[in-house]
């Protein structure tokens, strides 16, 4: 009957079985069983002094700590990823001092630790102790501060540690964003030319929203990695980050390893949160790029029926599907 299927059992048809994976099987109980033995380490070792731990949790100088750890966290990696973006522009442009200094910028960055790096950043008033702009040889100064009055804008150590943790970071973000930026592919650039648009238009426009995608996952790790990275800026010194406001205590009541389990417990909290918002950011710079976004465009594509010649056959339509053409 026309229009309608008929379902045949199919001759010979082999009914397979999953293969057994014992080994899997025995890893996971091996596994479970290593997990709850260090759980009850850990929950029944009197040494960790849990309630100590309670106390201290919520802690106003603990809170203290927490506050300024995520204002040096937040306010170096904005800082980082603006100058990221324009260390990795610079490093793509066709002028070769412009790509030198990026190129320089990254390899000193990089190439030393940001323990020696932010103690540096501290003896920066030292060093320098008055920033002026004013003309070259000469001693006409247009306009010059103290940098002892920028060390201590905010908190003692604050900017010191502030600058030294974003410029280390640029120069690591520098690499992850030229890297997206190499991944969108030179054909839409080309196109884009052709319609006329500016450098400045095709990087804003076509290149960033596509190099997003590459970009955001290690920049969310290199968020994370900055959370912890922060408990370095006692190098400055700075006195107010989580970290130190831990020690402290731990110094005063001379129990150490309780406080050390409060440090620990709040930076996994804090790890907790950002990588959600980091799974919520690549899921939207993801959009069409997903399993399922590719199974919806690519798959049941319904063809109708070609008729060669002239030909008519008993259907208008045939059953054919093609898996993985675009319409």
């Amino acid at each position: 009957m026309e229009g309608k299927h008929t379902t045949t059992e199919i001759p010979g048809k082999i009914k397979a079985l999953p293969v057994k994976r014992p080994g899997s099987l025995i890893a996971g109980i091996v596994v479970a069983l290593l997990a709850v033995w260090i759980a009850r380490g850990l929950i029944g070792n009197d040494k960790l002094d849990w309630p100590t731990v309670w106390h201290y949790l919520f802690n106003e100088n603990v809170l203290d700590g927490i506050f300024w750890t995520l204002i040096l966290t937040v306010g170096s990696m904005v800082i980082a990823v603006i100058l990221s973006v324009i260390l990795a522009i610079m490093r793509k442009s066709v002028n070769p001092v412009l790509r030198g200094v990026s190129w320089f910028y990254i390899w000193f960055f990089r190439g030393t630790p940001v323990y020696t790096q932010l103690i540096f950043w501290g003896l920066f008033v030292v060093l320098v102790p008055k920033l002026s702009l004013g003309i070259p040889f000469t001693s006409l100064t247009f306009w010059s501060i103290n940098t002892q009055d920028i060390y201590n804008f905010v908190e003692s150590g604050f900017m010191a540690a502030l600058l030294g943790l974003a410029l280390n970071e640029a120069a690591y973000l520098a690499e992850i964003v030229r890297t997206g930026l190499d991944a969108v592919d030179s054909g839409q650039i080309e196109a884009a030319q052709a319609l006329g648009m500016s450098r400045g238009q095709i990087m804003r426009r076509i290149i960033l929203p596509q190099a997003m995608r590459i970009i955001i996952p290690p920049t969310g790790n290199e968020t994370i990695g900055m959370l912890k990275t922060t408990s370095l800026v006692m190098a400055v010194p700075f006195t107010f980050e989580l970290q130190w406001a831990t020690t402290t205590i731990a110094n005063r009541i001379y129990k150490p390893i309780p406080l050390l389990l409060v440090a620990g417990i709040w930076y996994l909290v804090i790890t907790s949160f950002l990588m959600v918002i980091q799974a919520q950011l690549e899921k939207h710079f993801g959009k069409g790029f997903t399993k399922e976004a590719a199974k919806q465009n690519g798959s049941d594509v319904t063809m109708t029926d070609a008729k060669p010649n002239g030909a008519s056959s008993g259907n208008d339509e045939t059953d054919l599907k093609f898996m993985g053409l675009n319409a």
